[in-house]
């Protein structure tokens, strides 16, 4: 099912599907802070780790702050990263599909 919101309600972030139901919850202490989301991947920063989740907070992968740079978005299906003045592409699972210089 297909993501289409992410919300935080009482210490808990609620994932919404496109009818506007919630799909599934968890305890914002749990997860970490929400950086971003996908259609199909939810994007958590918790203790210098970003992990990804699917809708029912089911873990996917996670990689460490340091290796991977400094956050600039999440987009449709790829999370970009800022490192070395490189824009750097992975997808959910931390594989790195590009770079490019950024400058």
């Amino acid at each position: 099912m297909a993501i289409s919101d992410i919300r935080l309600q009482n210490n808990y972030y609620q994932v919404i599907d496109s009818s506007g139901n919630k799909i599934k919850e968890a305890y914002s202490g749990n997860v970490g802070e929400l950086q971003g989301f996908g259609s199909d991947f939810i994007l958590f920063l918790r203790n210098n780790y970003f992990i990804t989740y699917d809708e029912n907070f089911n873990k996917i992968k996670e990689a460490y702050s340091g290796n991977v740079g400094d956050l600039k978005n999440v987009a449709a299906s790829t999370i970009n990263f800022i490192r070395n003045n490189y824009v750097v592409t992975y997808d959910k699972f931390f594989n790195k599909i590009s770079e490019r210089y950024n400058g």
